[in-house]
């Protein structure tokens, strides 16, 4: 236990230090000016106290975002508009959606793409072609075209979800199809096997380790698709929306906590997927 906590509390301690450093260095020529103003004269110490507690910081310090998270989640009400965890919420919602969205299309057009020769000529380098596309650009496009028919809320912002999350599952999946090698394959033919229990019994089962770690992938790009779809659509609520308050505002504090917020749900959704990877391949002898 201590073997595997020990080289994590190391790197999260390295990354405390360089931060609050990173702080007094960002900070430090407010300080200074405040204190050109004033005629103080500054001593290291008083350096480092302003620089962590300033209102509006370049860097917050890590305390300063602690504070803000416990202020915005443990203080607020769920339902309420200034708590991190519904804006939290908003933005998993469309995050589940556009990534169940993609799952679903990554997995059929892998299919198609192994079991059809024209498709695995045509349609794959579509899709390759697809993931050049700034996102940031493609976004306000969906979104007017979406609203143009009638379409807001949830929806537009999980198309984008599921634009940039059925990529990894796409070439994941074909991987994980195509990775029977021919023996496995010739045996099942020995058997008279059909071709659909071909897919069903050797393909299938032998994509799974792949999938898994292409739905890790698509998780994480998934969130990241949902909080892009916030940004052009001036919504007021997700974490999107925290982050352009933040950005508009200048209150750096509130960017910093909504990107920690999002770094933890992040990690929460992929650790939920590691963990079904696991009992899955466990109960398929895989594990």
């Amino acid at each position: 236990m201590s073997r595997s906590v020990l080289p994590v509390l190391t790197v999260v301690g390295f990354i405390f230090v360089l931060w609050y450093a990173a702080a007094v260095w960002l900070n430090a020529p407010w300080a200074y000016d405040k204190a050109t103003r004033t005629g103080e004269v500054l001593t290291f110490s008083r350096v480092v106290e302003d620089t962590w507690s300033q209102e509006k910081p370049k860097l917050p310090a890590p305390h300063q975002v602690g504070a803000e998270i416990w202020k915005t989640t443990v203080e607020k009400k769920i339902t309420s508009k200034r708590s991190l965890i519904y804006h939290a919420w908003v933005t998993l919602s469309a995050t589940l959606l556009g990534f169940a969205l993609g799952t679903g299309l990554g997995i059929l057009l892998a299919v198609g793409i192994v079991y059809n020769r024209t498709m695995d000529m045509s349609v794959m380098p579509w899709v390759i072609a697809s993931q050049t596309i700034p996102i940031l650009a493609i976004a306000p496009m969906i979104i007017v075209v979406l609203n143009a028919v009638g379409i807001s809320g949830l929806l537009p912002k999980a198309m984008i979800s599921m634009y940039l999350s059925f990529f990894p599952v796409v070439v994941g999946m074909v991987k994980g199809l195509r990775s029977p090698d021919q023996m496995q394959l010739d045996q099942m033919r020995t058997w008279f096997a059909s071709g659909s229990q071909m897919f069903w019994k050797l393909r299938l089962p032998a994509s799974m380790p792949y999938l898994f770690t292409s739905l890790k992938i698509g998780m994480a790009a998934s969130l990241v698709g949902a909080i892009v779809g916030e940004l052009p659509t001036g919504a007021v609520a997700g974490l999107g929306a925290r982050l352009l308050a933040g950005s508009y505002y200048g209150q750096t504090i509130q960017i910093w906590s909504a990107l920690i917020m999002a770094a933890a749900l992040a990690a929460a959704l992929v650790g939920i997927i590691g963990v079904v990877q696991r009992v899955t391949l466990k109960r398929m002898g895989m594990a």
